[in-house]
């Protein structure tokens, strides 16, 4: 193996461009490792911990980025290194072609905040840097009277209420950290759906089930008008609720905003009552839907929505593949998204002993090799160490897809696809031949395996929704665009088998 390692001095680039820019050289040939981070001493230990040797970089600072690549020979690295700085220019940095830490060139470099307020058209920054520089960014964009959004993680859980608290006393929104999908006006930050304008606007504490709502409401010929991402820590106990109280009477006070949907993957019992008290003195309806809630979930909460606005809900659509071979077993749910996986693991419960199902839900870690049932979040922290978000690099599931086709003991594989801005281009290009090499592994021992997919997209999506189903359900997956629904069948077949 041979190892590059190039440093781009001063040229700063998103987190989601990195992941997207990472995945799509990782996929050339005779690449076997493909990173591109910002050179913060977390990343930096990062390529350490990956055996890049960084010795020879020198001096970095956050505002470098630091392009490493592994390959199978050299002209596969120098390869994979001339495709990364060509992607990055591609996506708004020149790329430059100095190499190494002696090249000092300067490709990209944001605007500050206080630039960004002295334009008057300017009212929301969007704060997309490391971890530890977030705080500071996103507190100077409040002090500039600028909402604020801020999509980078590792923030610690008190910086997120000081500004949290300090946007309350401007009178202003602080949304995320962590923030993964808004959409504002129905323009989208993050991964987000491309939507219908219409009526319904959400308050999310949690991405996937935001996008789960927007495809349904999609569905149904139901636009949206705005999602406000919170942050999945703001309806914690800790954190109190603090933007989704800010959000809700922001979009109380918005005269084409009909409905409110309050989206979470979980709620604190005592926040979501004080929620519940707050959304009674609003004067739009506000529904809300959590996807540990009991007896509930989100396609459920998306009817309700729709019943606010006396539209009828139509039956998620499927298309079907044959199970009637299939017998009871294991099922091993593959999850992409934290909260649709919350909602599977819920709906799952009530037929299948909470105590025989191993995920990493909750935190902590998961035996991804020990037998029977599994859910697995793979846009886990822990298992994003080193690698883009399953959205945009599906490779790791997709090792645990087919090491799990071979299982005797598996009746049912469940998984996610989620389409939209900044997810990976062409989805099924990688699933589709996995689910067909997956069910004829199973047809060679003689068994008979299900596969089961929800699709979560709008008819818009870049990706294209009916093309990426017509490539899933041919390649012998049984695709539902309701998580719900998918879950539901998917149990169904691991309890009771495909009678």
């Amino acid at each position: 193996m041979v190892d590059v390692l190039d440093v781009h001095r001063g040229a700063y680039h998103d987190s989601v461009t990195l992941m997207q820019v990472s995945a799509e050289v990782g996929r050339m040939a005779g690449v076997d490792v493909a990173l591109l981070a910002m050179a913060t001493p977390l990343n930096l230990e990062l390529f350490v911990d990956l055996g890049f040797d960084t010795t020879g970089l020198g001096a970095l600072v956050p505002t470098d980025l630091v392009v490493a690549v592994r390959a199978e020979g050299p002209d596969a690295a120098s390869a994979g290194e001339v495709e990364a700085r060509r992607l990055l220019s591609e996506r708004g940095g020149d790329g430059g072609s100095g190499r190494g830490p002696a090249s000092g060139r300067v490709r990209h470099r944001p605007a500050s905040v206080a630039a960004a307020a002295r334009n008057t058209a300017t009212a929301v920054a969007l704060v997309s840097v490391p971890g530890e520089h977030a705080f500071a960014e996103a507190m100077d964009a409040l002090e500039a009277g600028l909402h604020v959004v801020v999509f980078s993680d590792n923030v610690g859980v008190h910086e997120e209420i000081a500004l949290k608290d300090r946007a309350a006393q401007r009178d202003l929104l602080a949304l995320g950290p962590d923030c993964g999908t808004v959409i504002l006006g129905g323009v989208g930050l993050g991964f987000a759906n491309v939507v219908l304008p219409g009526p319904v606007s959400l308050v999310a504490a949690s991405g996937t089930g935001a996008q789960q709502v927007c495809a349904l409401l999609d569905a149904a010929g139901v636009g949206v008008r705005h999602v406000l991402g919170v942050g999945g820590r703001d309806l914690t106990a800790e954190v109190g609720g603090r933007a989704t109280r800010a959000a809700l009477r922001v979009l109380d006070d918005d005269p084409a905003t009909e409905v409110i949907g309050l989206v979470a993957k979980s709620v604190d019992a005592t926040v979501g009552e004080r929620m519940a008290e707050l959304s009674s003195t609003l004067a739009t309806p506000v529904v809300p839907m959590a996807a540990d809630r009991p007896g509930d979930d989100l396609t459920a909460g998306t009817d309700r929505v729709l019943d606010v606005l006396g539209v009828a809900a139509p039956n998620p659509r499927r298309w079907p593949a044959d199970h009637s071979g299939v017998t009871p077993g294991a099922l091993r749910a593959l999850y992409c998204g934290g909260t649709l996986c919350q909602e599977a693991l819920g709906i799952a419960a009530a037929d299948i002993d909470p105590g025989l199902i191993a995920t990493n839900l909750g935190g902590g870690t998961v035996d991804r090799a020990g037998p029977g049932h599994l859910f697995v979040d793979f846009g886990d922290d822990e298992l994003t160490v080193g690698r883009p978000h399953p959205m945009i690099d599906g490779r790791l599931r997709i090792e645990q897809f087919l090491a799990d086709a071979n299982r005797p003991d598996v009746s049912v594989i469940l998984a996610d696809v989620v389409l939209g801005h900044a997810a990976h281009p062409h989805p099924a290009d990688d699933l589709a031949p996995a689910i067909s090499a997956a069910l004829r592994t199973a047809a060679a021992a003689g068994r008979h395996l299900a596969v089961v997919v929800t699709l979560v997209g709008t008819r818009s999506d870049p990706q294209g929704l009916e093309l990426v189903a017509g490539e899933l359900a041919a390649a012998g997956a049984d695709v539902h665009l309701s998580n719900a629904a998918a879950s539901r069948h998917a149990v169904r077949l691991a309890v009771a088998g495909g009678r």
